[in-house]
């Protein structure tokens, strides 16, 4: 969450980015390029891809600094912008689907995940680990869009329902029936591992 301190620092590395000053970008993306990574991670389920669009995250704040309002919170303006390229990305990725290495080959009957050489056996120790982590993960890459723009806001990125409301364009209400609902899901879903 942001202080007042911190919302203070922000605009005003905003206001010397809009005056020019390049380099209050680079202060901006030292506070900020962790946390929007981590948000992207969890709504893309993907290092790279979150990566990438972290990146893209700081290139539209710099190509779109002088819309940013002096009185605005900054973390909401900059998640904001991540959410909507989360959001584009999401459709992109539902026109151009990836080829799965478990979907069986037609000519075989094999995947090719059963064809390419395995690389070790994860330890003992972490293997469940690791499918609770990817069970957890599924789960909420499943929920409607709505619902785990939600979860990823309010419950990993640790935002408050209002500010989660003012980056997705809704009520505080509206988020809060939405964590309702998610939650309920993933109860259902996850009910293995809890």
């Amino acid at each position: 969450m942001e202080t007042t301190d911190a919302a203070d620092l922000d605009r005003a590395d905003m206001r010397r980015l809009v005056a020019g000053s390049d380099a209050a970008l680079n202060n901006l993306m030292e506070r900020y390029s962790t946390p929007v990574f981590h948000f992207l991670f969890r709504m893309l389920g993907n290092e790279d891809d979150a990566n990438d669009l972290a990146q893209e995250t700081f290139v539209r704040v710099y190509q779109h600094r002088v819309r940013f309002k002096p009185d605005a919170k900054f973390s909401t303006w900059l998640f904001a912008i991540a959410t909507n390229l989360a959001r584009n990305h999401h459709r992109w990725r539902s026109r151009h689907p990836n080829v799965s290495l478990d979907a069986p080959d037609d000519d075989t009957d094999q995947s090719l995940g059963d064809r390419l050489p395995a690389s070790g056996s994860a330890p003992d120790g972490t293997l469940q680990a690791q499918e609770r982590h990817a069970a957890v993960r599924a789960a909420v890459e499943s929920l409607p869009e709505d619902m785990r723009e939600a979860i990823v806001l309010c419950e990993w990125e640790e935002l408050a329902m209002a500010d989660a409301a003012e980056i997705l364009g809704a009520t505080p209400k509206a988020i809060e029936n939405r964590l309702y609902r998610a939650r309920k899901i993933l109860r259902e879903k996850l009910k293995n591992w809890l």
